[in-house]
């Protein structure tokens, strides 16, 4: 584990013990306890650890080596399955599940970084824990408590894994088509049949026992998502038998080559209904919501280790200088100081506004006051879509700039940068596409009774009023443009189109002043201050200083998406 991978836990840490969020999650002592420093770092370190000396060979490895199909079974690239077995050991599977089912009950914002630190050795390997993750929060909320109680243990433990089955040819975003079935059989049991694409895990021999969280409509339900309800489809039965659970064949990808996304089919295999019938796709937020947060973990954990690559070899690269002198380090050049700034810059806001809704995602489940839970619900519903959308495009744009610092170099497998621009690209594609996450932002949070961005607003403004630092006014102005077009966009006379078209526009705007909350909160740090502060420091005021006329291009450009539907026509 190289110097890097310090800076990296040194800056997870001081996001910690910054962030009021996180202070209020640790006041909280239902799973805040885990939040004390030497627990903190004795945490953090292990994890890099982890990531650093078993992950990163191993993405390597699993990037040439690709996953197959042989007798309707995965077969990963070697080394995966011995990587597991010390996730397992290490009791990393679920690091924030209930201990009473086996798990270390972290606080979600610690797990966050715990996974953050995984992503930057593997995503590709991540990908299974984070479902798991997922999984689990969503059957201790919704099933019943028989199988919960089956189920939850195993997965904790890492001898059962988890999958999460929406998408189907013509009803991938567009959920209320779905066509799988799901009936009772004479003697009660339920039988669901449908074809589905996209999974990720779909099959692995990694784990016993593998269960699909599935969609699917009940014979004379309705028509569209409300008619959908959720089960738990196991491809192995309580009696040990394979269930009529069947891998179709397995996509060949751009990147994550390490990580099989499996077509599958269930030919009337046995399935649990959980929770209530025709209350599917509200159910599966459960787990939708910690998924499309280990996206943004996914996007830093790329966009550090693509920044930390940078940064060390502009240290030890040298080209130009004087002529009559020897070549200086690169890093001494401007443009790639630049560079390097603005990569900081956009990693540390968004794992500061990471580690936030990690802590409100705690706060409105454990939280006594009931005030509080539901401040934190709206906040977090919020920021949620920006999240998703941010990471993903964090990881792609600083891999970009990352390999412009290497010059020709990085262009190379000699270095992972390129693996990580090929393998970052699908995070805007799953959990929901950009476009996605804009319409989701505007239709649920910006138009309405707004009252995410409601508080959003006034937390945003209380930290900047209190503020001692002299860019304030920028973040302030774009808070002002994000509200300006929430009510530009909730106008009754506004055309639907008009408002479609200004979404994706309308999600840098919020996503822009969400990270500038953050990064006045990290340029308004006070007192003495080690590396790391410091880091954060300069990187929040940074970015302060790229926002002066960010606000108004931004509303210029949703009223121009606005208006370039009237082209359509022409």
């Amino acid at each position: 584990m190289n110097e890097s991978w310090y800076r990296h836990i040194a800056a997870l840490r001081a996001h910690l013990a910054l962030s009021p969020e996180a202070g209020r999650v640790r006041d909280l002592g239902v799973v805040g306890e885990a939040l004390d420093p030497d627990v903190v770092e004795a945490v953090l370190e292990e994890a890099a650890r982890f990531s650093a000396d078993v992950l990163v060979p191993f993405d390597k490895t699993s990037d040439a080596e690709g996953c197959s199909v042989e007798d309707e079974r995965v077969r990963l690239a070697s080394g995966h399955a011995e990587a597991w077995a010390q996730c397992c050991e290490g009791g990393w599977v679920a690091v924030d599940a209930p201990e009473a089912y086996g798990g270390q009950a972290l606080p979600l914002c610690l797990a966050s970084a715990v996974q953050e630190l995984f992503d930057r050795g593997s995503v590709s390997f991540g990908m299974l824990p984070g479902a798991i993750r997922g999984a689990i929060k969503l059957l201790k909320a919704h099933a019943a408590p028989e199988v919960a109680e089956a189920w939850i243990p195993k997965l904790a433990s890492g001898k059962w894994g988890a999958t999460i089955c929406i998408s189907e040819a013509e009803a991938g975003s567009d959920v209320g088509r779905i066509r799988a079935k799901a009936a009772q059989d004479k003697a009660g049991v339920w039988r669901l049949t449908g074809e589905k694409m996209w999974i990720s895990y779909g099959d692995h021999p990694l784990t016993e026992r593998i269960g699909h969280l599935t969609l699917a409509r009940i014979e004379g339900d309705a028509a569209g998502t409300r008619g959908l309800s959720l089960f738990l489809v196991p491809n192995v039965l309580d009696n040990g038998l394979c269930n009529n659970v069947h891998v179709r064949g397995i996509e060949h990808k751009m990147g994550l080559h390490g990580s099989p996304t499996c077509a599958m089919g269930f030919e009337g295999a046995q399935a649990v209904l959980i929770g209530e019938q025709g209350r599917g796709l509200p159910q599966l937020f459960s787990m939708i919501i910690a998924m499309r947060l280990n996206v943004c973990c996914q996007g830093l954990g790329f966009a550090e280790d693509s920044y930390e690559t940078a940064f060390d070899y502009a240290l030890e690269r040298r080209q130009g200088g004087r002529p009559d002198a020897p070549p200086v380090p690169i890093i001494e050049h401007a443009d790639v100081r630049a560079n390097l700034l603005s990569m900081a810059s956009e990693i540390e806001t968004l794992r500061g506004l990471n580690i936030a809704a990690s802590a409100l995602a705690d706060i409105s489940e454990f939280d006594q006051d009931i005030d509080e839970r539901k401040k934190a619900t709206a906040l977090l519903g919020f920021l949620l879509p920006i999240l998703k959308n941010a990471g993903a495009e964090a990881a792609f744009e600083i891999s970009a700039k990352a390999i412009l610092v290497l010059g020709g170099a990085g262009f190379t497998k000699d270095w992972p940068i390129e693996r990580h621009l090929r393998d970052s690209r699908v995070l805007a594609i799953f959990e929901g596409t950009t476009g996605i996450q804009a319409l989701d932002l505007v239709k649920r949070q910006l138009t309405g009774a707004r009252v995410g961005l409601l508080e959003f607003l006034r937390c945003a403004r209380d930290e900047c009023a209190a503020s001692k630092e002299p860019l304030a006014q920028c973040a302030e102005t774009l808070f002002n443009a994000l509200e300006s077009a929430s009510i530009w966009l909730s106008d009754p006379a506004r055309e639907p189109l008009e408002v479609e078209a200004a979404a994706t526009p309308t999600l840098r705007l919020a996503t822009m002043a969400a990270q500038s909350w953050i990064a006045l909160r990290l340029s308004s740090q006070e007192g003495e201050q080690d590396a790391a502060a410091k880091r954060l420091t300069i990187s929040g005021r940074y970015w302060l200083k790229e926002l002066e006329g960010q606000a108004t291009r931004l509303l210029q450009a949703i009223y121009f998406a606005a208006d370039k539907q009237s082209l359509w026509s022409t």
